[in-house]
């Protein structure tokens, strides 16, 4: 059985963080685990509340699963304090992954924000030297970035800067652009591979970074390589996507089971 971690933050509603993450990884076959950062109160229509789960346990979850298991590949997802992403990084300097997955979680679908801005760059310069991937979405990308980007052509120049800024390889996840297609592209190895998947029409999603990242965890844990697990994890959120389900009054958690 292979074994894939996630260290992210609860989403009591089962749309995202921590919880979609098990779910991506069930659907896949690998054995979920979870180091929680946080607390959300938290359904599709908003987040109300973050309770932040202190730095030194966070690291003590951590620190106990990769004392006692092998993990095939792990993600990160929200972690929203300086304090919580040292703490991570520290435990991982003393037990190295093979495959980790840095999803840089800003803010929610519904327009809350995830990350405090004094730590965006501790997460770059604790987590991306880490990283096998990092997957930023458009507004993501533009605040690690600092620039503005509205094209595909952005979008290269965008995760080279983050590959300069210790990113080994970058998915810049283009569902904020305009257009009849969803392009998301990948940058590893100085070349660069575009995903394209007709844009689905209806009502507002939630939780397809959460997925997409866990997807190729997933795949990454079972022996597939990178760009391969880019484009199955693309095709699977596609497919949740066009099956979200509407479970409260706000945005659709994307159906991970479809």
């Amino acid at each position: 059985m292979r074994v894939a971690l996630t260290i992210a933050g609860s989403d009591p509603s089962g749309g995202a963080g921590a919880q979609a993450d098990l779910k991506t990884f069930q659907a896949h076959g690998v054995f979920g685990m979870a180091v929680l950062t946080a607390l959300t109160a938290q359904n599709t229509r908003g987040v109300g509340g973050v309770f932040d789960v202190p730095p030194e346990f966070v690291a003590a979850q951590l620190e106990a699963v990769l004392d006692d298991t092998e993990v095939h590949a792990a993600k990160t997802g929200m972690v929203s304090r300086s304090p919580t992403i040292v703490a991570i990084a520290e435990v991982l300097a003393r037990h190295p992954l093979r495959t980790l997955i840095v999803d840089p979680v800003m803010v929610a679908t519904s327009g809350d924000a995830l990350l405090s801005d004094e730590a965006v760059d501790t997460l770059v310069e604790r987590l991306f030297p880490l990283a096998t991937l990092v997957t930023p979405n458009i507004p993501e990308a533009e605040r690690l970035t600092g620039m503005r980007i509205t094209t595909v052509g952005d979008m290269r120049d965008a995760s080279a800067i983050l590959q300069r800024r210790g990113a080994r390889a970058v998915l810049v996840k283009g569902g904020h652009l305009d257009g009849d297609e969803v392009v998301d592209l990948l940058r590893a190895e100085g070349a660069f591979r575009e995903f394209r998947q007709k844009r689905l029409p209806g009502p507002p999603v939630h939780g397809t970074g959460c997925a997409l990242s866990a997807a190729v965890a997933a795949h990454l844990a079972r022996g597939a390589a990178l760009t391969e697990s880019v484009a199955r994890a693309h095709a699977f959120v596609h497919k949740a996507i066009e099956r979200a389900v509407a479970t409260g009054k706000g945005a659709r958690p994307v159906n991970l089971f479809a």
